[in-house]
This record gives C-alpha cells, structure tokens and sequence, in this order.
C-alpha cells in the first residue's frame, strides 16, 4: 500500500464519506462533486475536449478521433445523479494517453430530474447517433465506473438481447450493476467501505427509480442476457459494498460465454482509478484497463501512448 493511498483514505473516511451521507438532494450533491473532480484533476482538462452532439445527448470527446480510428465510450459514475463529462475529464485524458485512443464522454440526463429510464435512453441514443455515423461497433471500446459501468453493461444487455453488433471489448471499474441492492457485500462490506455511505443506497435507488422494477436490465444488467457478449474487464476493491455487483456479473458473462476479466483489488476506495492524479495504484489500474483495451483494439500507428 503506497503512503498517498493511506493519507487518502484518511481523507475520505473522515471527511468525504461523510460529506456525501449528508447530501441531501441531487443539486448540492453535484456541486459538491464538481469541487471535488476540481481538486481531483487540479484543473479543468476539459476546456481542450472537443464538443459533440450524439442525437439529442451532448458529449465531449478528449478529441475527434480519425476517420475509422477505433475509440473509447465511456459513461460517467455518480449514482445516475451527478457526475457529468467535466468531473471524468482527468481520468478520460488519463484514458487515452494509456491507450492511444480517444475517448467520448457522453452527457446522459440524471435523476431525480430525469428518472429511470432516461440514462439508458440516453446511452442508447448515443450508440445509434454513432452507428448512423457509419462507425462500426467493432470499433468502440464500451466502459464506465460505477452508475456509468452498469450503464456501459446494461448497454450491453441490451445489444446481445436484440442481436445487435456488439462493442470490441467492455470494462468496468467498481460498476452498479443491481439496484435490487442484494449483494452480500453490501452488508459484509458495510464496516470496510472507505468511500460509499451504505445508509444511503435506499434514498438514492428511490430517487433513480422512482417507482420502477429495480430488476429491469436497463438499471440492473445483472439481470440481462449476454449471449455473444465479448470481453470483458472488470476491476473492483474487495473493501467495496458494491464487490458482488462485480463477482455475478462476472458469472452471469462467463455463463453466457463471455471471456471475462475479474481484478480483484485490495482495500481501496470505490473507482480509485479516479484518483489516478494522486494514487499509484489507480495509475497502475488504468494502465491495465487500457492493455485490455489495447489487446482488441490497437492504437493506430501514430498515436503516442
């Protein structure tokens, strides 16, 4: 364990997971996200992204990739009710110099505003925006980090479901994969959990659901078919409540004849990989995230990674 992962979970047991027990609504829980993925990135990154409009959700790429150049889709963690492509920038940026691809960002509509299903919707609209482009499924590296990984498998879900081509590979960091919220490590974690307050996952699941099965494959992929899904990768920490989100999706995938990719970390926070500014382990996560994706998708010749 390096010395800035201990002073870092100092810093979020005593002051980070607290703060985020106390957020009461979604509005103070996202500016209070933006001041933390500022201090996170000691900066604003994205300010050299590349806006887009993908049908009717925007989007910031870290820059438009070459024609028929393979890419990366990544969707934003933060419980689908904050988060956005701004506080992701760093570890997009991160992303792509690792890998040599560029990434997009998508801007999906949050809850409570925007309940279930409008994330979906949205990520939906953005994969047939791209596909109309003439981009191949084959050329999209699929992922996300919590919210935005069960976003990035439901996706998924539903492509296999309906037999539709399928992205090069997919990953995963920490994702919500079951807002049944019946994970043994939710209550086994309760205790070791250095980021995510327990108390709240029944607010936050009523405030994206609102009334909603939390079995639909659109929320909860756990519960999706992935017949012809491909690789997949997914990293998660064994200290998390959300671990088992993480261990049977990996069994639902390989049951379903996926290869798939389980790395299980030690006692680190939810998606650490987002501290890859400060954290060496986060910074050796992503490496290997981005070998994975490699190991599909090449980066072109002349990309410097």
């Amino acid at each position: 364990m390096s010395w800035q992962l201990k002073a870092l979970r100092v810093v979020l047991r005593r002051f980070v997971r607290p703060a985020l027990r106390r957020q009461r609504d979604s509005l103070s829980a996202r500016k209070w996200f933006e001041r933390g993925a500022f201090l996170n990135a000691r900066g604003r990154p994205y300010l050299k992204f590349a806006p887009d409009t993908l049908g009717h959700v925007p989007a910031l790429w870290t820059a438009r990739p070459a024609q028929d150049a393979p890419f990366i889709l990544y969707f934003h963690g933060g419980g689908y009710v904050m988060g956005n492509p701004r506080t992701h920038a760093a570890l997009a940026r991160f992303l792509t110099r690792k890998s040599g691809l560029q990434t997009c960002l998508p801007d999906y509509r949050l809850a409570p505003e925007h309940p279930f299903p409008a994330a979906f919707e949205d990520a939906l609209c953005v994969w047939n925006s791209l596909t109309a482009r003439g981009i191949t499924a084959e050329k999209i590296a699929l992922g996300g980090d919590s919210a935005g990984g069960g976003l990035a498998l439901a996706l998924l879900a539903h492509l296999c479901a309906n037999n539709l081509p399928r992205p090069a590979c997919v990953f995963a960091f920490s994702p919500f994969a079951d807002l049944t919220l019946s994970g043994p490590s939710i209550s086994a974690n309760a205790q070791r959990e250095i980021l995510l307050p327990v108390q709240r996952l029944q607010d936050l699941r009523a405030r994206v659901l609102q009334g909603a099965d939390p079995r639909d494959p659109r929320i909860s992929p756990l519960f999706g078919q992935f017949e012809g899904a491909p690789s997949v990768l997914f990293q998660v920490a064994r200290s998390e409540i959300l671990l088992d989100d993480s261990r049977r999706m990996a069994e639902v995938l390989r049951a379903a004849g996926a290869e798939v990719s389980l790395q299980e970390w030690g006692n680190l926070p939810h998606v650490w990989q987002f501290f890859h500014g400060w954290l060496p382990e986060a910074r050796i996560a992503l490496a290997q995230a981005a070998s994975f994706i490699n190991s599909v998708l090449p980066a072109p010749s002349s990309a410097d990674s």
